[in-house]
């Protein structure tokens, strides 16, 4: 490591960590985790099972494949989470060959508008403690740096 490479070997690890791009993410990630899964409380749900619900509700007959492409999953765990979901009469699935579709039931598109009242929370509860412009602005800068290193892995 040199100077260049924005390290020193004589930098101390509590600022190697503070200016390292996975110990920030990773520590944003379990911050916003545990306030969406308290802001989800109330549906019942998780977050990732929320947004599954509502790609159902928005796109009938989705493929699980797409799916876990939309939410950047491994296709085996929204197989669980569709499973699950089914369990609970939320959804229903439709299989054609390999090919899984996925379909809100009358009880999931219920839940949706109480799914859409907790990711409002959500984004205002952010938005408060770093206004909503900048809470705007590092998503899409977040989201922009996934598109780019998902391109290169």
């Amino acid at each position: 490591m040199n100077e260049s490479d924005g390290y020193t070997l004589n930098k101390n690890a509590s600022h190697l960590l503070n200016t390292c791009l996975y110990f920030t993410a990773s520590t944003l990630c379990r911050l916003i985790t545990r306030m969406a899964e308290e802001e989800f409380m109330g549906v019942g749900l998780s977050p990732s099972h929320s947004f599954l619900l509502l790609l159902s509700q928005e796109h009938p007959g989705i493929s699980q494949k797409e799916a876990a492409k939309y939410l950047s999953l491994a296709p085996s765990t929204v197989s669980r989470f569709v499973d699950a979901l089914v369990g609970r009469g939320l959804m229903e699935k439709r299989e054609q060959g390999r090919l899984v579709q996925m379909f809100s039931t009358e009880k999931g598109v219920v839940l949706c508008s109480d799914i859409l009242h907790a990711w409002r929370n959500l984004y205002e509860r952010y938005s408060d403690i770093l206004g909503a412009k900048d809470g705007d602005e590092l998503t899409r800068m977040i989201d922009e740096a996934n598109r780019r290193l998902a391109d290169e892995t």
